[in-house]
């Protein structure tokens, strides 16, 4: 069966050219030209990848995020006419997958949407994948993360990265090793993408326990720290 892909685009020339050469390439494709209508047609639709636009009108882009990620988990590949890192950021830390700058290629976007996409396959195969420590459980086939005995919301980019280093206690990540390996070789992002989101996690594991903490090891990188008892 088809890959469906829903795309939210106000500008009908982009979402047309992106139409074709989808559809070219395998994809069945449903088009939302403003962002209210994006997130009805995602109910409607049930895609397997959403590109979503930033400046959208009704509701931007955030919003269809939020909207979308309050119910779904499905990739997001965010489309911006903005290259500032701040934009590319939010996105990344409401739950975006991944990000691409306009004007872009088109052949780039379809090769990023194939990677995404294997990624969200790969972690949503067989085999339990839930890591449990002091006050502190990772579960990634419902994505849940519980602090101290409560449900915590985390980004899912946030989950795979901590469960990511969680799985390798007191291994040090370098930032583009973390790229690599949770955001995808193929990946074009900024490093300080990795700051931000441990930044956030901080936010949310400081002083929660004293037998494991999320470090910095300056120079090199990160690491999920695993005290001896």
């Amino acid at each position: 069966m088809a890959k469906k892909v829903l795309v939210v685009e106000d500008d009908a020339n982009i979402s047309e050219l992106l139409r074709l050469y989808l559809e070219k390439d395998g994809f069945t494709v449903d088009i939302a030209s403003d962002g209210g209508k994006g997130v009805t047609e995602f109910e409607k639709f049930s895609p397997d990848i959403v590109l979503l636009d930033i400046m959208l009108p009704v509701l931007d882009g955030w919003g269809v995020c939020r909207e979308i990620r309050a119910v779904s988990k499905v990739p997001i590949i965010m489309l911006t006419a903005k290259g500032e890192t701040f934009d590319k950021v939010n996105g990344l830390e409401m739950g975006a997958d991944d990000y691409i700058t306009k004007p872009f290629d088109v052949k780039e976007l379809i090769a990023r949407i194939h990677a995404v996409m294997r990624r969200y396959e790969d972690q949503s195969g067989g085999g339990e994948k839930k890591l449990v420590f002091d006050k502190l459980e990772i579960n990634m086939e419902s994505f849940e993360l519980i602090v101290d005995g409560k449900r915590v919301e985390a980004p899912p980019k946030e989950m795979e990265l901590l469960y990511h280093l969680a799985s390798s206690p007191n291994r040090v990540y370098t930032r583009n090793q973390l790229l690599d390996e949770v955001w995808g070789f193929d990946y074009f992002g900024d490093s300080r993408t990795v700051d931000v989101h441990i930044k956030r996690l901080r936010e949310k594991l400081e002083n929660v326990s004293d037998q494991w903490s999320l470090k910095t090891v300056w120079g090199v990188g990160y690491k999920f720290e695993l005290r001896q008892p």
